[in-house]
């Protein structure tokens, strides 16, 4: 149902010029990238990157074609956001981070699997400035819903919006998981970051779920 209210919402909504500017260069690329679907990943295909020996410029050369394509695909949807939301000085902000991580990342696309140790480690450096980039980006969303129903109080009873700006944060918030685990359990194995004896890289094998879970309800 939400789907179905999103759907016919987008397709009401022209982009305008209030839509989050980027570089006509950025623009192009973030098109040609969010035509391609992100790779279905399971835990234990991450866990096997950790105990297969798989080596730093293997996951360099994947991560380097798979970042872009999951944050071209995110920063695509932020033009369907409705224009009252993405005018608010904090969701331009978190596009600006968005396009900023897309062209950092950009820059390893395309190279080969005979990179360098100095490529490697500049690469490792974009992850981790990626990480803090985007570390507050769930309150700063929210920073920017506030804004809104600040300026423009009626948003807040326009159930078709309020379906559609939910419907975006739920694929915004699994895409930032996404995008942060996989750049986490590559530094975790390839860089000079502390590790946990338990983990295979950011994955615990011996995790507990179940407890994790009734704990935090507890």
């Amino acid at each position: 149902m939400r789907l179905s209210v999103c759907n016919n919402l987008v397709r009401t909504i022209v982009r305008r010029s209030s839509s989050l500017a980027m570089r006509p260069s950025t623009a192009e690329d973030v098109d040609k990238f969010a035509q391609y679907h992100p790779t279905v990943l399971t835990l234990k295909r991450l866990i096997d990157v950790g105990v297969e020996n798989t080596s730093a410029a293997t996951s360099f050369l994947f991560l380097s074609k798979e970042l872009p394509v999951r944050l071209a695909n995110i920063m695509k949807e932020f033009s369907f956001l409705p224009e009252k939301l993405l005018t608010m000085p904090s969701v331009q902000l978190v596009g600006t981070w968005y396009e900023q991580s897309f062209h950092d990342i950009l820059q390893f696309t395309g190279k080969d699997s005979s990179v360098g140790e100095d490529v490697l480690n500049k690469f490792n450096e974009t992850l981790d400035q990626m990480r803090n980039r985007h570390s507050t980006v769930v309150e700063t969303m929210a920073e920017g819903i506030l804004e809104m129903k600040k300026d423009y109080k009626d948003s807040a009873e326009d159930v078709h919006t309020a379906s559609c700006i939910q419907y975006f944060l739920d694929r915004l918030y699994a895409n930032r998981i996404g995008i942060a685990v996989l750049a986490k359990h590559h530094l975790m194995l390839f860089a000079k970051m502390q590790k946990d004896e338990h983990c295979i890289g950011a994955i615990d094998p011996e995790c507990d779920i179940k407890s994790i879970a009734e704990g935090q309800l507890n």
